[in-house]
């Protein structure tokens, strides 16, 4: 089933990491949240990679180069090389190379990932709006990103610079929760210029060209844990896409879902690469999956049954993405989730 016509989740008889040649993982919420590995994360890569899976860390996040991304899981027991690593910096950077002739300055608001990215284009850093910039490029720059590096931004803006972001994540998880991401920053600059950037992150096609042209995958299956970046960068590059809930998603977000948003497979965690995905099945005019059976109809979302939580939601998603679903599940999800501890 393709991506513009997923009406339910997909049934897969083999394990994903069989299946698919190559997992373009998210990393935070999927492979480690607040610098931590997430539960199971760890062994079950191992294990995919074992069996001969190619493992590409797919991340947004501007702040660190590859090289300490790759260093970082390596000591959480998921070894990794530099090339394994493609990072929103490293897209943005093609991007504005495209478009600029080697040795243009660009104005870094971020941190040494776009730095380092830039300079691999033959593209030369600057730090003022005095220094003469071609462009502007604005990255996730850490917690402590200083109020007047998104002033020197809008200095140059406002002078007619061109402006380049990474991406536009409003917020990321951390150790203690959901703080502000790049795109929180971004919108103080649109405010403040009035502007629109050109933008190379997921969810839009140059992240995922920067993903083919460094991984040379075939079958790629993309594995995030949210839907307007991970899933909808699937989407718009026509993969198929494994949701884990480990991050930001949860399962009323889930059904809510709109077509691009709708992952191919979902599952509790990454142990879901190492498993077939059970069938979702028309039964009883509704959608059956393990022992429920979820249906839509007059307003109304009701699942019936028994069996695992993620059986359940996943007969619940195929009824909610129906016609017949549309608004029903902003009425009733709560009721069906709580039966389902989600």
């Amino acid at each position: 089933m393709s991506q513009q016509s997923r009406t339910r989740p997909s049934g897969s008889a083999t394990a994903l990491s069989e299946a698919y040649d190559t997992a373009l993982l998210d990393l935070d919420g999927v492979v480690y949240a607040g610098g931590e590995a997430i539960a199971h994360a760890v062994e079950s890569l191992s294990t995919a990679r074992d069996g001969g899976m190619r493992l590409a860390y797919v991340t947004n996040n501007a702040l660190r180069p590859p090289d300490t991304v790759a260093a970082h899981l390596t000591e959480l027991g998921v070894p990794a090389e530099p090339d394994d690593v493609i990072t929103s910096a490293q897209a943005v950077s093609r991007l504005i190379a495209e478009q600029f002739p080697a040795g243009s300055k660009v104005l870094v608001i971020g941190g040494d990932g776009l730095r380092i990215a830039l300079r691999e284009r033959g593209l030369e850093p600057v730090e003022s709006a005095d220094d003469d910039p071609a462009a502007v490029v604005q990255g996730y720059g850490g917690p402590d990103l200083p109020w007047a590096r998104l002033a020197e931004a809008c200095y140059a803006i406002n002078r007619g610079v061109p402006w380049f972001a990474s991406n536009t994540d409003l917020t990321i998880p951390s150790a203690r929760g959901i703080m502000p991401g790049n795109g929180a920053a971004v919108e103080v600059v649109r405010i403040g210029t009035g502007a629109e950037p050109q933008i190379a992150g997921k969810p839009l096609p140059p992240m995922h060209r920067e993903t083919i042209l460094r991984t040379g995958a075939r079958k790629a299956l993309v594995v995030g844990d949210r839907l307007d970046t991970d899933i909808e960068g699937a989407f718009n590059g026509g993969v198929d896409s494994l949701l884990v809930l480990t991050g930001v998603t949860d399962g009323a977000r889930l059904l809510a879902a709109e077509p691009q948003h709708r992952p191919t497979y979902v599952d509790a965690d990454l142990r879901g690469l190492l498993t077939g995905q059970p069938e979702v099945v028309a039964r009883d005019g509704g959608f059956g999956c393990g022992g429920w059976t979820a249906t839509a109809g007059a307003g109304e979302l009701t699942l019936d049954g028994d069996g695992t939580a993620l059986d359940g939601l996943r007969a619940l998603c195929a009824a909610a993405w129906t016609d017949a679903g549309e608004g029903a599940c902003a009425l009733d999800a709560g009721k069906a989730l709580a039966r389902l501890g989600l």
